[in-house]
């Protein structure tokens, strides 16, 4: 949960039902066009940043395809 404050912001994708291995391949597809087109487009530092993020996102969620389990949303 994020925190502003000292005040708990909710967020309605807090938690919640964990990803299924299809449901993170269909995630997983679009991720690594955004991250494709992100790295012919260079950009800034931050820009740069996100990109590796989602990056080892998509790593993540590759894994979970291949080894057939859902993924955890905490």
């Amino acid at each position: 949960m994020c925190s502003t404050s000292g005040v708990n912001a909710h967020h309605p994708d807090d938690g919640g039902d964990d990803l299924s291995p299809a449901e993170c391949a269909s995630i997983l597809v679009r991720l690594e066009a955004i991250t494709d087109q992100c790295a012919w487009e260079g950009g800034d530092q931050l820009l740069q940043q996100h990109t590796e993020d989602a990056c080892q996102m998509a790593g993540v969620l590759r894994l979970c395809v291949e080894k057939d389990v859902p993924l955890a949303l905490l």
